[in-house]
């Protein structure tokens, strides 16, 4: 096994499926499937998952909410999903322990590295919500951020893509896509792998991100194996 403690990095829009909103329960059975099998192979994980699929602060703040409120329910938005992963992730036998960046009693822990890293020693699968319980940080940033303190292998990022392109390559069909490439030339080409705030976390900690295509089946198996799927980033 190539990877034997991961942080796997989840976008909240992913769980709508087809829908508009909201939670997609095949979508969210399948995701948990594949975390089952990595869970089986005694690999280590950990789970960040946004909360875009039902709100976003940046997009609230625009829209009139204030800034700090906006994020706050940003980050409840992903304990509802963290919530939702856990319940799945259960109903197929897979031990689980929630905790969270911010004060959410009785649902979830208080988010602490110690605690995490003993969970995961320990068998369960630990999904870390509530971001950094911080307003004005992203997702990405609490995915980094948790996967230092974890003392994470990688950081996985699950999208709809299958790697780092040149450019968009749901807009551009000329786009080519990097196996690898530095933390530096990502930077300089201005490739948008994760908000700048998570990857200078990522940067100074020699911590490596992978970007692959979740929707994929097995495809996440086939990551922490060690098959060449997606794009590396790495120093």
């Amino acid at each position: 096994m190539k990877y034997k403690r991961i942080l796997l990095k989840l976008s909240g829009e992913a769980l709508m499926g087809e829908q508009q909103y909201g939670i997609d329960p095949i979508t969210l059975a399948a995701y948990c499937t594949e975390i089952k099998r990595v869970a089986e192979m005694k690999v280590q994980v950990a789970i960040v998952i946004g909360g875009g699929n039902i709100f976003r602060g940046m997009q609230g703040a625009a829209k009139g909410f204030d800034r700090v409120q906006g994020d706050y329910m940003g980050m409840m938005a992903t304990v509802i999903n963290s919530l939702a992963l856990q319940g799945e992730l259960e109903n197929q036998g897979v031990k689980v322990k929630l905790l969270s960046g911010l004060h959410v009693q009785p649902v979830t822990e208080l988010m602490s590295g110690k605690k995490a890293i003993q969970y995961l020693t320990e068998g369960n699968v630990v999904i870390i919500s509530g971001g950094t319980g911080n307003p004005f940080f992203t997702t990405d940033t609490a995915s980094a951020l948790r996967a230092v303190e974890i003392k994470a292998d990688i950081l996985l990022k699950g999208t709809r893509v299958d790697g780092v392109y040149t450019a968009d390559p749901e807009k551009d069909p000329t786009a080519t896509k990097y196996e690898t490439i530095t933390f530096d030339e990502a930077y300089e080409k201005n490739l948008k792998v994760m908000d700048l705030t998570a990857f200078t976390l990522c940067k100074e900690n020699n911590l490596p991100i992978l970007v692959f295509d979740m929707n994929k089946d097995l495809n996440l198996m086939k990551v922490v194996s060690g098959e060449n799927i997606g794009t590396i980033v790495s120093a």
